[in-house]
């Protein structure tokens, strides 16, 4: 937690949850701005603890979510038509793949194991099948000490799986809130013990059947010559673009540039995302929290699939945004202390609790 006026670390809390947050803020009623990331965690945290106080998004994270949402725009194999939101039954036909796929995974199991049999009653030996079979030694064994095939039995749902929260994650998929990294910490909250890998792969299946289209649709046209350098011919990566996007054309080298006027004649959607993320840092620099609007309308107008996810997500969180324009508040100085944080958590080899980072982190007056 950081003054931002004092411009000074007042406390490190135990750890990153919505009531630790929450319990510090409503211990402080004359906190009167909270400037804060764009994880949903915080924002719930600030408005149940801090009711009183505006909260105020980071600009700096804003243009950064505005860079992958059009980095994922360029990903989208040069199609710029709208996708719709992950439906029932999209989730259903996934969770049909995967039973495929267990099934699939099952029947392989058996032709190994009556392959590995088979070569155990020729005689062989467990380290010749080994070299036979590339499988490690130990896997051999382990295979011919066994009368069945050793089957994974799928257990029953509990609080481990992000299947547990299905229904949650639905909903917020539906939202537009399809952030790996928000969706983990708003099932952690909720009682989710997994790990967020498991909750990456959730998300990469549902977001392959999004992109899955539909039979009975036929489409004329084909997916486009990727953009490439003009100066060496090699196709420019969708990273590359949206940093060059959200870049403005005097910061640009003359290399930056040309790839630039590439960008916009061989891609339209590049043209409109570089006009949108233009008119978007100029808003924010403006002080003119009115233009956003009318800027969220445009994004949602563009029928860019990401854009508009983007504009519905800044949309529900509008207050914060707005006051992000309005006031001279940012995150940058709490960023700064969470860098020098974990540069002394490193240097003492991650064994620091929270006792011993609040002595490292707080003034000396504040201990006093």
């Amino acid at each position: 937690m950081v003054d931002l006026e004092r411009r000074t670390v007042v406390d490190v809390l135990d750890d990153r949850s919505v009531e630790s947050a929450k319990a510090w803020l409503q211990e402080r009623p004359a906190i009167e701005v909270v400037s804060r990331d764009r994880c949903g965690l915080y924002a719930r945290a600030a408005r149940e603890g801090a009711a009183q106080a505006r909260q105020v998004a980071d600009r700096f994270h804003l243009v950064q979510n505005l860079r992958a949402a059009i980095k994922e725009q360029m990903s989208l194999s040069g199609y710029a038509h709208v996708r719709p939101i992950l439906s029932e039954d999209a989730i259903a036909s996934s969770a049909a793949q995967h039973r495929r796929a267990r099934l699939a995974h099952r029947q392989s199991r058996q032709e190994t194991f009556e392959m590995l049999h088979a070569l155990r009653q020729q005689g062989l030996t467990y380290s010749e099948i080994a070299r036979r079979t590339g499988y490690e030694r130990r896997s051999v064994a382990n295979w011919l000490t066994s009368n069945t095939p050793r089957d994974r039995n799928r257990a029953a749902l509990n609080p481990t799986s992000p299947l547990y929260f299905e229904a949650f994650l639905a909903e917020c998929w539906k939202e537009g809130n399809r952030t790996g990294r928000h969706l983990f910490y708003d099932i952690k909250n909720r009682g989710y013990t997994g790990s967020r890998s498991n909750l990456e792969r959730l998300l990469k299946t549902w977001r392959n059947a999004e992109k899955d289209r539909p039979d009975d649709i036929s489409f004329e046209e084909h997916t486009p010559e990727p953009v490439r350098d003009p100066d060496t011919g090699h196709a420019i990566s969708s990273v590359v673009a949206a940093a060059l996007c959200i870049k403005p054309r005097g910061q640009l080298t003359d290399r930056q540039a040309r790839k630039v006027d590439a960008l916009k004649r061989g891609s339209a959607a590049f043209a409109t995302m570089r006009s949108l993320a233009m008119r978007f840092n100029g808003i924010l620099r403006s002080k003119n929290p009115e233009a956003l609007d009318e800027w969220i309308d445009g994004a949602i107008d563009s029928e860019l699939t990401a854009i508009m996810r983007f504009a519905s997500v800044l949309r529900r969180d509008i207050d914060a945004v707005k006051n992000a324009i309005e006031l001279p508040w940012s995150n940058g100085q709490a960023e700064g202390q969470i860098n020098r944080l974990k540069t002394l958590k490193r240097a003492m080899y991650g064994r620091a609790g929270p006792e011993l980072m609040r002595a490292r982190m707080l003034p000396l007056n504040h201990r006093l």
